[in-house]
């Protein structure tokens, strides 16, 4: 304000600060040993991983997906690895078969269990009837395949083999059907409607002792080529004392889920069908009986 001008204070308002006193310190902070306001620390939940215990993230579910299901859509290969039965190379008694089921990443997508009765399994051995449960991260079981037991070693047409694809448990999404051929190994995989959606056709004859097996996985009209079904070498003596085998599963992104996990259905009726029989010398040597 320039000089030479009254300055004229209300009553009773002495301005401020008080002349000659300036400003007072600022104030001080917190006394010693307190810092501030006290914020609850929330520590972040701790995920249980065991080792080769991760686990996919579930995805979101596509529209029309069966639940559990959600996982395929983002799958385009599955490694099938069967458990050691150590209870099977020393004592020779044969369990129910446990399979862990990863994508290509190793994570793990499924868990598979046989239930079976003991009787079966020792009498019937790899021509056993069978109810395969799978389950999800959550242990809730979101597919379902059920073998009936027929002879393998006939070749009658009503001996064939077959396999049911329920996901949900009890809702039906497709079937596996071995076809009729003199000498090849040849499956249909058919839709909830029994419509014909893809071809599997196997080797001729195939020294799996010492190698892979691959089972081309065909169009429907049997023309290209869609993906394969393979049953890959473990190790001389993983191969001479157990039946725990690998497989593996490739097949299109964008095919149908429900196709995929009939996918699956049919890599078990072909490890039970050629790759099950342990004990003798014909154990796993040639596809053609």
């Amino acid at each position: 304000m320039a000089s030479g001008y009254p300055v004229t204070q209300q009553p009773g308002y002495g301005g401020y600060p008080p002349q000659g006193q300036g400003y007072p310190p600022p104030q001080q902070g917190y006394p010693p040993g307190y810092g501030g306001p006290q914020v609850a620390q929330v520590a972040a939940p701790q995920m249980a991983a065991g080792p080769g215990q991760v686990w996919m993230q579930a995805p979101r579910a596509p529209v029309g997906c069966p639940p559990g299901l959600e996982y395929l859509a983002q799958i385009d290969q599955l490694l099938v690895k069967q458990q050691v039965e150590l209870l099977e190379a020393f004592v020779g008694i044969e369990g129910n078969n446990k399979y862990k089921i990863k994508n290509s990443m190793g994570q793990k997508v499924y868990f598979a269990a046989e239930k079976n009765d003991c009787c079966s399994r020792q009498c019937c051995g790899n021509v056993r009837s069978f109810e395969m449960k799978v389950y999800d991260n959550n242990k809730q079981e979101v597919i379902h395949f059920s073998r009936p037991l027929r002879c393998m070693n006939c070749w009658a047409v009503c001996c064939l083999q077959e396999l049911e694809v329920q996901a949900p448990p009890g809702t039906t999404v497709g079937w596996v059907k071995q076809s009729w051929h003199p000498y090849l190994p040849k499956f249909t995989v058919e839709d909830a409607s029994g419509q014909t959606v893809l071809v599997i056709e196997g080797p001729c004859l195939s020294c799996s002792f010492c190698g892979d097996v691959d089972f081309k996985v065909l169009s429907a009209d049997g023309d290209q080529k869609v993906g394969k079904i393979s049953k890959q070498w473990s190790g001389l003596l993983k191969e001479a004392f157990t039946d725990a085998d690998n497989l593996g599963i490739e097949f299109p992104m964008d095919l149908d889920v429900k196709v995929k996990a009939t996918l699956l259905g049919a890599l078990f009726l072909i490890d039970f069908m050629f790759f099950e029989q342990v004990g003798d010398d014909e154990q796993r040597s040639s596809i053609l009986f």
